[in-house]
Protein backbone atom coordinates (compact mmCIF):
# COMPACT_ATOMS: atom_id res chain seq x y z
CA UNK A 1 0.00 0.00 0.00
CA UNK A 2 1.49 3.41 -0.80
CA UNK A 3 1.50 5.69 2.12
CA UNK A 4 1.93 9.48 2.58
CA UNK A 5 2.88 10.10 6.47
CA UNK A 6 5.02 13.11 5.71
CA UNK A 7 1.73 14.50 3.85
CA UNK A 8 -0.80 13.18 6.58
CA UNK A 9 0.85 14.54 9.04
CA UNK A 10 1.20 17.90 7.39
CA UNK A 11 -2.64 17.90 6.81
CA UNK A 12 -2.80 17.02 10.16
CA UNK A 13 -1.28 19.96 12.13
CA UNK A 14 -3.75 21.80 10.54
CA UNK A 15 -7.50 19.65 11.25
CA UNK A 16 -8.70 18.98 14.08
CA UNK A 17 -6.09 18.25 16.00
CA UNK A 18 -4.12 21.58 15.59
CA UNK A 19 -1.93 22.51 18.47
CA UNK A 20 -2.47 19.51 20.42
CA UNK A 21 0.69 18.55 22.33
CA UNK A 22 2.86 15.53 23.05
CA UNK A 23 3.76 15.11 26.63
CA UNK A 24 3.94 11.25 27.00
CA UNK A 25 0.99 9.53 29.14
CA UNK A 26 -1.88 11.42 30.87
CA UNK A 27 -0.95 14.48 28.34
CA UNK A 28 -2.94 17.48 28.43
CA UNK A 29 -3.06 19.99 25.49
CA UNK A 30 -5.33 22.71 24.15
CA UNK A 31 -8.50 22.11 23.36
CA UNK A 32 -9.62 20.45 19.02
CA UNK A 33 -12.77 22.53 19.45
CA UNK A 34 -12.28 25.50 22.30
CA UNK A 35 -8.75 26.41 21.45
CA UNK A 36 -8.98 29.39 24.54
CA UNK A 37 -10.15 27.18 27.01
CA UNK A 38 -8.14 25.16 29.75
CA UNK A 39 -5.80 22.35 29.07
CA UNK A 40 -7.38 19.36 27.93
CA UNK A 41 -6.55 15.69 29.25
CA UNK A 42 -6.20 12.93 26.87
CA UNK A 43 -6.22 8.89 28.27
CA UNK A 44 -5.33 5.76 25.91
CA UNK A 45 -7.92 4.16 24.14
CA UNK A 46 -8.76 1.48 22.14
CA UNK A 47 -10.15 1.28 18.68
CA UNK A 48 -12.16 -1.52 17.40
CA UNK A 49 -11.99 -1.50 14.06
CA UNK A 50 -13.08 -3.85 11.06
CA UNK A 51 -9.80 -5.93 10.12
CA UNK A 52 -9.92 -4.30 5.88
CA UNK A 53 -8.70 -1.06 7.88
CA UNK A 54 -5.48 -2.08 9.57
CA UNK A 55 -2.78 -0.80 7.38
CA UNK A 56 -4.65 2.78 7.62
CA UNK A 57 -5.54 3.16 10.70
CA UNK A 58 -2.06 2.12 12.13
CA UNK A 59 -0.94 5.15 10.55
CA UNK A 60 -3.86 7.59 11.89
CA UNK A 61 -3.34 6.48 15.25
CA UNK A 62 0.25 6.76 14.99
CA UNK A 63 -0.03 10.81 14.59
CA UNK A 64 -3.19 10.64 16.87
CA UNK A 65 -0.61 9.49 19.66
CA UNK A 66 1.75 12.40 18.27
CA UNK A 67 -0.69 14.84 18.60
CA UNK A 68 -2.80 13.88 21.91
CA UNK A 69 0.39 12.02 23.55
CA UNK A 70 -2.33 9.32 24.96
CA UNK A 71 -1.51 5.75 23.63
CA UNK A 72 -3.75 4.39 20.58
CA UNK A 73 -4.58 1.06 20.66
CA UNK A 74 -6.49 -1.29 18.12
CA UNK A 75 -8.20 -4.06 17.73
CA UNK A 76 -8.78 -5.63 14.54
CA UNK A 77 -11.33 -8.29 13.32
CA UNK A 78 -14.57 -8.73 11.68
CA UNK A 79 -16.97 -5.93 11.96
CA UNK A 80 -19.97 -9.05 13.26
CA UNK A 81 -17.37 -10.18 15.78
CA UNK A 82 -16.47 -6.42 17.03
CA UNK A 83 -20.08 -5.54 17.73
CA UNK A 84 -20.56 -9.01 19.67
CA UNK A 85 -17.76 -8.23 21.60
CA UNK A 86 -19.15 -4.46 22.82
CA UNK A 87 -22.26 -6.06 23.19
CA UNK A 88 -20.96 -8.18 25.45
CA UNK A 89 -18.53 -5.59 27.54
CA UNK A 90 -15.85 -5.32 26.10
CA UNK A 91 -13.60 -1.78 26.76
CA UNK A 92 -13.62 -0.22 23.16
CA UNK A 93 -13.89 3.15 22.58
CA UNK A 94 -14.48 3.86 18.97
CA UNK A 95 -16.13 1.43 16.66
CA UNK A 96 -15.44 1.14 12.99
CA UNK A 97 -17.61 -1.01 11.33
CA UNK A 98 -16.99 -2.21 7.16
CA UNK A 99 -20.71 -1.58 6.63
CA UNK A 100 -23.80 0.21 8.18
CA UNK A 101 -25.25 -3.27 9.48
CA UNK A 102 -22.94 -3.85 12.07
CA UNK A 103 -23.01 -0.36 13.49
CA UNK A 104 -26.52 -0.59 13.87
CA UNK A 105 -26.43 -3.87 15.83
CA UNK A 106 -24.07 -2.12 17.92
CA UNK A 107 -26.68 1.07 18.24
CA UNK A 108 -29.52 -1.30 19.33
CA UNK A 109 -27.16 -3.01 21.66
CA UNK A 110 -26.60 0.25 23.61
CA UNK A 111 -22.79 0.45 22.87
CA UNK A 112 -22.48 2.90 20.40
CA UNK A 113 -25.25 5.77 21.11
CA UNK A 114 -27.60 6.91 18.92
CA UNK A 115 -27.52 9.46 16.11
CA UNK A 116 -23.61 9.45 16.27
CA UNK A 117 -21.97 7.00 14.10
CA UNK A 118 -20.59 9.04 11.19
CA UNK A 119 -19.38 7.62 7.32
CA UNK A 120 -16.14 8.17 6.82
CA UNK A 121 -15.14 5.37 3.63
CA UNK A 122 -16.51 3.17 0.95
CA UNK A 123 -15.20 -0.01 -0.28
CA UNK A 124 -15.93 -2.38 -3.08
CA UNK A 125 -15.09 -6.48 -3.31
CA UNK A 126 -12.79 -7.75 -6.11
CA UNK A 127 -11.88 -11.51 -7.19
CA UNK A 128 -8.11 -12.05 -6.52
CA UNK A 129 -6.26 -15.32 -7.16
CA UNK A 130 -2.55 -16.88 -6.15
CA UNK A 131 -0.28 -15.61 -8.37
CA UNK A 132 0.66 -18.70 -10.71
CA UNK A 133 -3.32 -18.94 -11.12
CA UNK A 134 -4.35 -22.35 -11.09
CA UNK A 135 -7.72 -22.19 -11.54
CA UNK A 136 -7.23 -19.93 -14.55
CA UNK A 137 -9.77 -17.32 -13.03
CA UNK A 138 -10.25 -14.28 -15.39
CA UNK A 139 -13.51 -13.23 -14.32
CA UNK A 140 -16.05 -13.35 -11.61
CA UNK A 141 -18.02 -15.67 -13.41
CA UNK A 142 -14.77 -18.23 -13.33
CA UNK A 143 -15.92 -19.06 -9.39
CA UNK A 144 -19.24 -20.63 -11.06
CA UNK A 145 -16.91 -22.82 -12.97
CA UNK A 146 -16.71 -26.65 -11.80
CA UNK A 147 -13.57 -27.29 -10.42
CA UNK A 148 -12.73 -23.79 -9.16
CA UNK A 149 -12.37 -24.03 -5.61
CA UNK A 150 -12.98 -20.19 -4.21
CA UNK A 151 -13.28 -18.87 -0.94
CA UNK A 152 -15.07 -16.01 0.51
CA UNK A 153 -16.28 -14.00 4.09
CA UNK A 154 -18.99 -15.70 6.14
CA UNK A 155 -22.69 -14.27 5.25
CA UNK A 156 -22.60 -12.13 8.76
CA UNK A 157 -19.41 -10.59 8.34
CA UNK A 158 -19.71 -6.90 5.83
CA UNK A 159 -17.37 -8.78 3.48
CA UNK A 160 -19.42 -11.72 3.39
CA UNK A 161 -22.85 -9.78 2.51
CA UNK A 162 -21.61 -7.61 -0.01
CA UNK A 163 -20.64 -11.45 -1.84
CA UNK A 164 -23.83 -12.65 -0.90
CA UNK A 165 -25.30 -9.72 -2.36
CA UNK A 166 -22.75 -9.63 -5.57
CA UNK A 167 -23.62 -13.44 -6.38
CA UNK A 168 -27.42 -12.86 -6.42
CA UNK A 169 -27.11 -9.75 -8.32
CA UNK A 170 -25.19 -11.60 -11.09
CA UNK A 171 -27.19 -14.88 -10.80
CA UNK A 172 -24.08 -17.10 -9.96
CA UNK A 173 -23.85 -20.40 -7.74
CA UNK A 174 -21.05 -20.61 -6.22
CA UNK A 175 -20.07 -23.26 -3.45
CA UNK A 176 -16.98 -21.85 -1.38
CA UNK A 177 -14.89 -24.25 0.01
CA UNK A 178 -14.57 -22.53 3.46
CA UNK A 179 -16.56 -19.18 5.26
CA UNK A 180 -13.70 -16.85 6.96
CA UNK A 181 -14.53 -14.31 9.75
CA UNK A 182 -12.35 -11.61 8.22
CA UNK A 183 -11.60 -10.44 5.03
CA UNK A 184 -7.88 -10.67 5.65
CA UNK A 185 -8.52 -14.77 6.59
CA UNK A 186 -10.07 -14.77 3.00
CA UNK A 187 -6.68 -13.10 1.87
CA UNK A 188 -4.53 -15.01 3.66
CA UNK A 189 -6.02 -18.57 2.17
CA UNK A 190 -5.58 -17.45 -1.21
CA UNK A 191 -2.13 -15.85 -1.22
CA UNK A 192 -0.77 -19.24 0.34
CA UNK A 193 -2.43 -21.12 -2.64
CA UNK A 194 -4.65 -22.93 -0.67
CA UNK A 195 -7.70 -21.97 -2.65
CA UNK A 196 -8.02 -20.88 -6.57
CA UNK A 197 -9.71 -17.66 -5.64
CA UNK A 198 -11.25 -15.30 -3.27
CA UNK A 199 -13.55 -12.25 -2.78
CA UNK A 200 -11.72 -9.36 -1.14
CA UNK A 201 -12.28 -6.13 -0.96
CA UNK A 202 -10.43 -3.72 -3.50
CA UNK A 203 -8.18 -2.24 -0.47
CA UNK A 204 -7.10 -5.37 0.80
CA UNK A 205 -5.85 -6.46 -3.16
CA UNK A 206 -4.40 -3.34 -2.84
CA UNK A 207 -2.51 -3.85 -0.18
CA UNK A 208 -1.54 -7.39 -0.90
CA UNK A 209 0.78 -6.38 -3.59
CA UNK A 210 2.63 -9.18 -5.51
CA UNK A 211 1.21 -11.50 -3.17
CA UNK A 212 -2.27 -12.18 -4.99
CA UNK A 213 -3.14 -11.34 -9.02
CA UNK A 214 -6.32 -9.20 -9.29
CA UNK A 215 -8.83 -10.17 -11.20
CA UNK A 216 -10.84 -6.84 -12.77
CA UNK A 217 -14.67 -7.30 -11.81
CA UNK A 218 -16.71 -4.66 -12.85
CA UNK A 219 -19.51 -6.71 -11.59
CA UNK A 220 -19.19 -5.49 -7.78
CA UNK A 221 -19.03 -1.80 -8.80
CA UNK A 222 -22.89 -1.74 -8.07
CA UNK A 223 -22.27 -3.67 -4.27
CA UNK A 224 -20.75 -0.55 -2.23
CA UNK A 225 -20.24 -1.07 1.31
CA UNK A 226 -20.14 2.54 3.36
CA UNK A 227 -17.78 2.46 6.78
CA UNK A 228 -19.33 4.34 9.45
CA UNK A 229 -17.27 5.20 12.25
CA UNK A 230 -18.43 6.62 16.11
CA UNK A 231 -17.09 7.10 19.57
CA UNK A 232 -18.62 3.73 21.44
CA UNK A 233 -20.53 4.68 25.16
CA UNK A 234 -17.73 3.26 27.17
CA UNK A 235 -15.59 5.89 25.16
CA UNK A 236 -17.69 8.69 26.58
CA UNK A 237 -17.69 7.35 30.42
CA UNK A 238 -14.73 9.38 30.86
CA UNK A 239 -13.57 13.03 29.99
CA UNK A 240 -10.09 12.01 28.69
CA UNK A 241 -10.86 8.85 27.25
CA UNK A 242 -13.46 10.93 25.17
CA UNK A 243 -10.89 13.27 24.04
CA UNK A 244 -8.42 11.20 22.67
CA UNK A 245 -11.69 9.17 21.04
CA UNK A 246 -13.11 12.08 19.70
CA UNK A 247 -9.69 13.50 18.22
CA UNK A 248 -9.23 10.00 16.35
CA UNK A 249 -12.82 9.99 15.01
CA UNK A 250 -11.92 13.35 13.70
CA UNK A 251 -8.59 12.69 12.30
CA UNK A 252 -10.25 10.37 10.03
CA UNK A 253 -12.77 12.06 8.66
CA UNK A 254 -10.16 15.29 8.30
CA UNK A 255 -9.09 15.76 4.77
CA UNK A 256 -5.12 14.39 6.15
CA UNK A 257 -7.23 11.19 7.17
CA UNK A 258 -9.38 10.81 3.56
CA UNK A 259 -5.63 11.32 1.89
CA UNK A 260 -4.70 8.08 3.50
CA UNK A 261 -8.26 5.82 3.08
CA UNK A 262 -7.68 7.05 -0.71
CA UNK A 263 -4.14 6.05 -0.92
CA UNK A 264 -4.96 2.89 0.34
CA UNK A 265 -8.23 2.71 -2.24
CA UNK A 266 -11.24 3.59 -0.35
CA UNK A 267 -13.70 5.51 -2.11
CA UNK A 268 -14.99 8.58 -0.07
CA UNK A 269 -17.66 8.42 2.50
CA UNK A 270 -21.34 8.99 0.33
CA UNK A 271 -22.86 11.49 2.89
Amino acid sequence: MTRTPRTFRAALAGAALLGLTACGGGATGPSATSPHTSAQTYAPITVFAAASLHSVFDEIGADVETRTGARVTFSYAGSSDLAAQLGAGAPGDVFASANEKQMTVAVDAGSVPSGTPRPFATNTLTVVTPKDDPGHVDSLADLARPGVTTVVCAPQVPCGAATKELFAATSLTVKPVSEEASVTDVLGKVASGQADAGLVYVTDATGAGEAVSVVTTPEAQRIVNTYPIAVTTHGREDPARAATAEAFVEAVRAESGQQVLRAAGFGAPNT
